[in-house]
This record gives structure tokens, C-alpha cells and sequence, in this order.
């Protein structure tokens, strides 16, 4: 319960870019047309991958289901972002914070696990071919998948259960652009030790469990790699990951810059915009890497581009 001279907090206000807002047509424009490059390339990988036959494997049934995380991490963030830019403050009911915090936690952290999985897949087909069909047929991928994310929406709804039993009372406002943990937390008037330690908990299980899984797959692939005798297929197998092993390091280098650094005053005030490296950064990122570096996605989004002119080209005449 509140204190007699404190009320409790029914709106938060979101300070956002202090500062910058001289700037907002600026930052709404480079904000905007990051979103849609975002919503863009990955909604092209999932009708890719959906839609051509040849690209319907393990590696990118996995690959699309992150570039579903990706968009929708972006989603519960950008537009009410892109509001308060506008408005130069960000105005949200505590419970509406609190769902753009759990649904936030839900989006980023599965793709923890869709990137061990990633990883597990690329282990089976270099370290063990022979057994790869099996081992990753259709229903073990849609099992990993639908695991990943009922394994995240419960730690992260463990977690939620806890914050709805502390008080927040008396200040409102979050130095931030959206309702993340640590500033949100912050508004809290009563014990938070309990939730920091379910916090520490769950962030190791979910982060550095399948970070160390991530290594022992990659140290395996490596002396696998190693031991081939034909230099064809060893640089085969290092294209096979390439792509992977690129977004491994941005996402967690992204992760390991905003939450591994020593937290003070100004590093928070600092991560506020290191926030925007695994908001926007990374979901742009990652369909650019695999557009890119992998030859069958190419030739997939060349095909699709060449029926959709065909078709358009048709209706003209």
C-alpha cells in the first residue's frame, strides 16, 4: 500500500530523447524509415521461406520464426516510440507499460533460444550429416520452436507475477522511450529484492545458458571443420555459418553492451540509447545478413520479384 502523502501511479510518462527534440522531424524520419526497412525485410524472409519449396529446411523454418521475434520486438516499441517523438513525451496507463514490458521481455528473449537452436541445427549437419534428416525432421523443428516460446512466456510471466505484487507510488516518469525493466523498476516504493534475484535467475537461464550452448556448438563445428581433408568442403561447411555466427555476435554484442556494462547514472542514461541497438539495429540487421550472404535466399527473393513483374506486367496488357 501507499504512504499517506504518495498516490499510486496510474500513468507513467516517458521523458524519451531529452535534448534531442529539436531534432524530432529528423529523428521521426530516420526512425520511420528504419521501421519499415525492418517490417519490410523481414516479412520478406517469412513469405520467402513460407512460400518457396526449396527453402522450406530446418535453418530457415528457424529463420523465419526470429524474423516473426524481430518484428514484433519493433512493434511493441517503435510506434508509441515514434508518438512521443512527436509529442516530445510518452504517456502510457501502468498497466499498459506493464504489457509493453512483458510482451518487450517475451520478444527479445526467445530469440535467445531460436539462435541455440540455430546453432544446434548448423552442429548436426556438419558434426553429424548422416543423421541430420532425422534428427531435424519437421515435427522436431516445430517441437523446438513452440518450446522456445512457451519456455520464454513462462519465466518471463514468473517474473510479472512478482512485479504486480510491489507498490509504485509516488514518482511517475521513466527516463527512457519505452517501459523497460531497469527504469521501470525503479519506480518502485517497496521491496524489489525478491524480483532482482528471480531477475538474475531467469536472465542466466535465458541468457547465458543458451550463450555457453552457442559455444560448445561452435567449438565442435570448428574441429569438425579442421579435420576435413577436402578444402571444398571445409569452406562449404564455414559458409553454412557464416550468416548464424554473424548474428550470434550481434545479438549478443548488442546484449552484452547494454546489460554486461557497469550500471551507474550515466551508463543508464547512456543505455537508454543503447537501447535502440537491439530495437532497431538488430532486427534490420539480420535479414540483411542472411539476404545477403546466402545464395538460396537470393535466388528465392529474385524469384518472387520476377513473378510479381510477370503478374503486374500481365494485368497491364
Amino acid at each position: 500500500m501507499c504512504e499517506d502523502n504518495q498516490t499510486q501511479v496510474t500513468q507513467i510518462r516517458m521523458l524519451g530523447f531529452q535534448g534531442l527534440y529539436k531534432f524530432k522531424i529528423l529523428l521521426f524520419i530516420v526512425f520511420l524509415v528504419t521501421y519499415i526497412m525492418i517490417l519490410t525485410g523481414n516479412l520478406l524472409i517469412i513469405i520467402l521461406v513460407t512460400t518457396i519449396d526449396y527453402l522450406k529446411v530446418p535453418m530457415f523454418f528457424f529463420l523465419k520464426h526470429l524474423a516473426i521475434a524481430d518484428m514484433l520486438l519493433t512493434t511493441s516499441v517503435v510506434p508509441m516510440m515514434l508518438e512521443n517523438i512527436l509529442l516530445e513525451e510518452g504517456r502510457l496507463s501502468f498497466i499498459g507499460c506493464l504489457t509493453q514490458l512483458y510482451c518487450f521481455g517475451i520478444f527479445g528473449f526467445v530469440q535467445c533460444f531460436l539462435i541455440a537452436v540455430m546453432s544446434y541445427d548448423r552442429f548436426l549437419a556438419i558434426c553429424n550429416p548422416l543423421r541430420y534428416t532425422l534428427m531435424m525432421g519437421p515435427n522436431v523443428c516445430l517441437q523446438l520452436v513452440i518450446g522456445s516460446w512457451l519456455l520464454v512466456i513462462i519465466l518471463i510471466t514468473s517474473g510479472m507475477v512478482i512485479v504486480f505484487q510491489i507498490n509504485f507510488c509516488g514518482l511517475s516518469y521513466i527516463d527512457h522511450f519505452f517501459c523497460d525493466f531497469g527504469p521501470t523498476v525503479n519506480l518502485a516504493t517497496s521491496d524489489t529484492s525478491m524480483l532482482m534475484l528471480q531477475d538474475f535467475v531467469v536472465s542466466i537461464f535465458m541468457i547465458f545458458f543458451p550463450f555457453a550452448f552457442i559455444i560448445m556448438t561452435y567449438i565442435c563445428i570448428f574441429f569438425t571443420i579442421v579435420k576435413m581433408s577436402s578444402n571444398h568442403r571445409r569452406r562449404k561447411a564455414f559458409s553454412t555459418c557464416s550468416s548464424h555466427l554473424t548474428i550470434v555476435c550481434t545479438y549478443y554484442g548488442t546484449l552484452i553492451t547494454v546489460y554486461m556494462t557497469p550500471s551507474n547514472e550515466s551508463t543508464s542514461h547512456i543505455n537508454k540509447y543503447r537501447s535502440l541497438l537491439y530495437i532497431m539495429a538488430t532486427p534490420l540487421m539480420n535479414p540483411i545478413i542472411y539476404s545477403l550472404r546466402n545464395r538460396k535466399i537470393k535466388k528465392a527473393l529474385i524469384k518472387l520479384l520476377n513473378n510479381f513483374w510477370t503478374v503486374s506486367w500481365k494485368r497491364s496488357k
